[in-house]
């Protein structure tokens, strides 16, 4: 088993991060980039704190086209953002909903004179800002005209790709969960519910070294399961049904995101075909994982395979996706969507197949795309579905 990395970063990677912002500023021609959700916070400041949970307060950083970082934060966070490596720290007695943090925050743009007359917020897919939309709207109003430019784009190139300590944690964290879902055939039992079977999993995860997993789901049924994003729950597992665990499990706030098919009892031929299918799927997604590929050239991969196997469809809508400080993060692998490969980009190999009415079979693992090819993250699941006696 490989060593856990040292939490946390140096100093000289938030720098580096910053610097890269920066460079992709100028590009976009804006001043100042805000920061309001806790991945893009975290990804800049290394602020790192489980206070995020509560809605109650807003939490901000500027970057500067030039300079550092600036944190514009409720008082009850000063002390947290001082042990980390932003020194312009300003505060407010949050929650304070007649100004929570808004005549600070303007105060700190407008402090970043520049040229453009431009700010980058994060406005567009996968973005949203975590502040009252009449904040905004009163924030707006203070800026005196300056224009907005969505710098989504820019912080899903910047976050996508990551540096070799961002790895190391993701590297981590899918060789735990690996460890784990290799064992779990010795833990699970029928006749227990799916939510007895997942907790001995947890608390396998929390004994091997990750942090906690903030997302596990389960389904099960005879003959296979009808869904991937609900459970687990009280229902009895039998013989004859086939089991799904998907887990999103943390390692110093990095996430793994894959799955693993069980059968309890000999799986039926249907059930079989399906599994094989999806493995060699994952096959075809890992093998055109290079530099200069793109997203749609690992989704046509999959797909192709898969609907020579048979598929009656695919309701995820997508067959894979970047992974990193969230458990799903842009880019998707869609026929559209096109991103171009680099290394350092992390990612889900995620085909999934209905093979029978109201019946899903999906099968996942982690990469990373290096300089010649990808690397595997996770521990390849076995060609044949554990069986379960």
């Amino acid at each position: 088993m490989m060593a856990a990395p040292p939490r946390g970063f140096e100093k000289a990677e938030f720098e580096h991060r910053c610097g890269r912002a920066q460079a992709l500023m100028r590009d976009l021609e804006v001043d100042a980039l805000l920061l309001t959700t806790e991945p893009d916070v975290r990804y800049v400041t290394g602020f790192f704190s489980q206070f995020w949970k509560s809605p109650t307060r807003p939490w901000f950083t500027v970057l500067p086209l030039e300079g550092l970082p600036i944190a514009v934060i409720p008082e009850i966070g000063a002390a947290g953002m001082a042990a980390t490596w932003v020194e312009d720290i300003r505060t407010w007695p949050a929650p304070r909903p007649e100004d929570d943090g808004i005549g600070l925050l303007a105060a700190a743009l407008k402090g970043c004179k520049g040229r453009f007359g431009r700010i980058g917020v994060p406005l567009g897919h996968e973005s949203h800002l975590r502040m009252p939309a009449g904040d905004f709207q009163r924030l707006l109003g203070m800026l005196g005209g300056a224009e907005i430019l969505d710098a989504a784009p820019l912080i899903h190139h910047l976050r996508g790709i990551k540096s070799a300590a961002e790895i190391a944690k993701i590297h981590y964290v899918c060789q735990v969960t690996s460890a784990a879902f290799e064992a779990l055939p010795g833990s699970l039992r029928a006749g227990d519910s799916e939510h007895a079977n997942c907790q001995r999993f947890r608390s396998d995860l929390i004994a091997r070294g990750a942090d906690h997993s903030p997302y596990m789901v389960a389904a099960s049924g005879p003959g296979g399961y009808d869904n991937i994003i609900m459970g687990p729950t009280d229902k009895i597992i039998d013989p004859g049904d086939i089991l799904i665990i998907d887990t999103g499990t943390v390692y110093d706030g990095y996430y793994c995101d894959f799955d693993r098919n069980f059968a309890f009892g000999p799986p039926g031929d249907a059930v079989r075909r399906a599994h094989h299918v999806v493995t060699k799927a994952t096959d075809a997604g890992i093998a055109v994982a290079r530099p200069g590929a793109t997203t749609s050239d690992l989704w046509k991969a999959m797909a192709d395979v898969l609907d020579a196997g048979g598929s009656l469809g695919n309701n995820v809508g997508r067959l894979g996706h970047g992974l990193g400080m969230q458990l799903t993060e842009g880019p998707s692998n869609t026929p559209g969507d096109g991103t171009v490969l680099v290394p350092g980009m992390v990612m889900t190999i995620e085909p999934g197949m209905t093979f029978a009415p109201d019946k899903l079979m999906v099968h996942e693992e982690n990469i990373v795309i290096t300089e010649d090819g990808n690397q595997l993250l996770t521990r390849r699941a076995p060609p044949e579905m554990p069986i379960i006696v």
